[in-house]
């Protein structure tokens, strides 16, 4: 692969000796590696190796610094025209998010600290396709932080080079460098010496007078530059000034690190540079700016590895703590000293190899190079929870079928669905990204629910089938998923559905009236699949959840659950749902809970039905996700339903259902279900249906029994919809 790295530079510091380990394992696998960065003391390294360096200045907040970086990281990857754009900063990850815009390249990102997330800053991050990160918690942070879902991100390590990094490695050059006597006990550190990296080489000086009282042939040698480095350079010069003698030694910016490690008796650091102490075979004392774990044994490893060696959630660095283990390890027997030396490097041999983070950076890789890009269009982001759970459903069996898809969703409200669902998500009324979204994918998909209608308006069918001819014109695969075909009444629009369904990869629908409707349009081909709506293969909800969402609203025993919504029809239809609803109450003696499929639409209503009753009933309010209310009405001894989803619901948990036909789809599935409805078009005979309640009430084992082999049935066939998604994902990579 041609690998491009983008980072801020290439001084001292973990991250930037993570990139180089990781470049040069790349390249030594026969990978061509490019390095974009600033500079700095590693980049004659890394041309060493073979690999090429170019300098963008990506280094700094700068308007005209970014500005100019990305012209040039423009013009860089329109030369060497990368598989992979891997990169491991803010600003370099915020740049190249930028062009993969229009440039479209495989993008990665590793987090290898945490970042400030208020205000701007939040928004000059980009975390790519994939996000590595170098520990557990840095995953946890970029979930709760930026929402990032958990399969898009993969954990790995600050991979050491245990040839170089080992117990040959040799400080006796460095030593002459600086006049240290042989004899001498050394202290070293490495780190980035910026403000927020700083605080153990300003603790070190800070002990230096006390360590000099009990040892005083003692040096502390600190490797490293930044932005604080005049500044301790100031301090150590006061400190050797008061103690008469050069104790704190600050070497710079160094590249030489193994030999800086290998200078001194013990190490105080943290994170990359901690662990390639541990391979040199020295006892490390660990504390950084973000904790204090202390001197390094087998106690110390399961929250060492926690935080990568980098003391998160570890007590606060101090003076006191720092002396005092300093000197218990600079006191160590000669025995302890050993046992503890070989544990550290061993710690490192088993899980710290610069070979196994090349192997987590390349699957990585290897998974947004191929990744197949998946659009899916249909009602979402209305607050539907029949669309939603049918959502909920397609993009698992993505998932299932390939975890590594890049789903996009067309949303009314791209921003909760994505947090939700954790995918991508564009504005379904922005024309300039939907189009984007369908010209860049693989594959199409277009439903479920009940899009190919006019019923509502021929604007909508106009949105979807518009959809679908949009990616088969682009030569897009597409695929009309478990869709409730019509009513289409206007001649033109049964036209339009015509032309969309024949030339679409696959075609499923939900029910068999949809299949006659398809055919009286003119389809012919013989390849639609009659399957079931997707949600018969929903997750069944946890019942500890329901209970709390009872009990929330004061629903004890037994009792009947009622969806209602909007209709045009009958004025007063609401006042007799009332009178129904009173009569169950009275006469059954079960409680009545209203439901809403869809809160902004159906919850007023809702709320007129419970005004309008003599008795009390109880009206679900809140946003609850689809198994929150599929979880509710499995609870329910039966529901009186307006909602299809909601009939489909109940019959997810074989609950009895009375159906009130207000459009054909409901009626299908009525059908299906060998379910009885109750009036038609708003027209509702009270006595009646409250008799008929009492039927299923007094029959619901029976019921349910038939139910259960129907729900079996249409579960079988609702499954065939994921076989035809597997195989039109896998033609994608034909």
């Amino acid at each position: 692969m041609k690998i491009l790295l983008a980072t801020m530079g290439l001084d001292i510091g973990g991250a930037e000796t993570h990139i180089v380990e990781l470049a040069g394992e790349l390249r030594r696998r026969g990978h061509q590696v490019t390095v974009a960065s600033n500079g700095g003391v590693y980049v004659p390294e890394i041309e060493a190796m073979g690999i090429r360096h170019v300098k963008i200045p990506m280094h700094r907040r700068s308007p005209v610094l970014m500005a100019k970086s990305l012209i040039l990281l423009r013009r860089l990857i329109r030369e060497i025209r990368p598989d992979v754009v891997h990169a491991h900063a803010r600003i370099p990850a915020f740049l190249c998010g930028l062009l993969k815009k229009s440039l479209d390249f495989p993008f990665v990102t590793t987090a290898h600290w945490v970042f400030e997330t208020q205000g701007l800053l939040r928004v000059l991050t980009d975390w790519g396709q994939r996000t590595i990160a170098v520990s557990d918690d840095i995953k946890t942070y970029l979930q709760d932080n930026y929402k990032i879902p958990d399969e898009n991100i993969t954990v790995t390590i600050n991979g050491i080079d245990t040839e170089k990094f080992s117990p040959r490695a040799s400080g006796s050059e460095v030593r002459r460098e600086f006049k240290i006597p042989e004899d001498a006990l050394v202290v070293s550190h490495v780190s980035r010496l910026d403000e927020s990296r700083a605080d153990a080489a300003a603790a070190l000086i800070r002990i230096a007078p006390a360590l000099h009282d009990r040892y005083p042939d003692v040096r502390i040698l600190i490797a490293g530059g930044g932005d604080m480095y005049e500044e301790l350079l100031h301090r150590s010069e006061e400190v050797n000034i008061r103690l008469g003698c050069r104790c704190v030694i600050l070497a710079g910016p160094r590249t030489d690190i193994n030999s800086i490690c290998a200078a001194g008796d013990i190490f105080v650091g943290v994170s990359r540079a901690a662990l390639e102490a541990m391979a040199v075979e020295r006892p490390v004392v660990v504390a950084g700016n973000e904790g204090f774990l202390g001197l390094f044994d087998q106690d110390k490893l399961e929250t060492g590895m926690q935080g990568n060696f980098c003391c998160r959630g570890c007590p606060a660095l101090t003076d006191e703590g720092l002396l005092d283990d300093v000197i218990t390890a600079l006191s160590l027997p000669a025995d302890e000293c050993e046992r503890l030396s070989e544990y550290g490097r061993q710690v490192v041999l088993d899980h710290y190899s610069v070979s196994r983070m090349a192997d987590d950076a390349l699957r990585v890789y290897e998974s947004v190079r191929h990744r197949r890009r998946v659009v899916l269009s249909g009602y979402y982001g209305f607050g539907n929870a029949g669309d939603e759970a049918i959502l909920d459903v397609l993009t698992r069996s993505i998932r299932e079928i390939d975890d590594g898809a890049e789903i996009t969703v067309l949303s009314k409200r791209p921003d909760v669905t994505q947090s939700v669902l954790g995918c991508g998500a564009v504005n379904r009324f922005s024309p300039f990204r939907v189009i984007r979204a369908v010209k860049r994918c693989d594959v199409l998909i277009s439903g479920g629910g009940s899009l190919l209608q006019d019923n509502t308006s021929t604007r909508s069918l106009l949105y979807y089938t518009g959809l679908i001819r949009l990616a088969q014109r682009a030569g897009k695969r597409t695929f009309i998923y478990a869709n409730g075909i019509g009513p289409v009444n206007r001649e033109r629009n049964r036209v339009r559905v015509r032309r969309a369904v024949e030339a679409a990869d696959a075609v499923t629908v939900r029910d068999p009236d949809s299949l006659r409707e398809l055919r009286d349009m003119g389809v012919t081909r013989e390849d639609i699949v009659v399957t079931a709506d997707p949600v018969f293969t929903a997750e069944i909800p946890e019942t500890d959840a329901t209970e709390e969402i009872l009990a929330a609203h004061g629903v004890e025993g037994d009792f009947v659950t009622v969806s209602v919504r909007p209709f045009r029809g009958e004025p007063d239809y609401f006042t007799k749902f009332a009178a129904v609803l009173d009569g169950i109450k009275r006469r059954y003696g079960v409680e009545v809970v209203l439901v809403s499929m869809q809160p902004k639409r159906d919850e007023p209503v809702s709320w007129q039905v419970s005004d309008a009753m003599e008795e009390k009933c109880v009206v679900l309010t809140g946003d609850f996700q689809p198994e929150e209310l599929m979880g509710v009405i499995g609870r329910s001894r039966m529901i009186l339903s307006m909602r299809l989803h909601a009939l489909i619901f109940a019959a997810r948990g074989a609950v009895p259902a009375l159906g009130f036909v207000y459009d054909p789809k409901v009626k299908s599935y009525l059908e299906l279900l060998h379910q009885p409805a109750a009036g038609r078009d708003g027209e509702i005979d009270v006595e009646a249906t409250v008799e008929a309640v009492g039927v299923i009430l007094s029959r619901r084992e029976e019921i349910e029994e038939r139910l259960r082999r129907t729900r079996d049935e249409l579960t079988a066939q609702a499954f065939a919809n994921t076989d035809i998604l597997r195989d039109i994902l896998t033609a994608c990579r034909e």
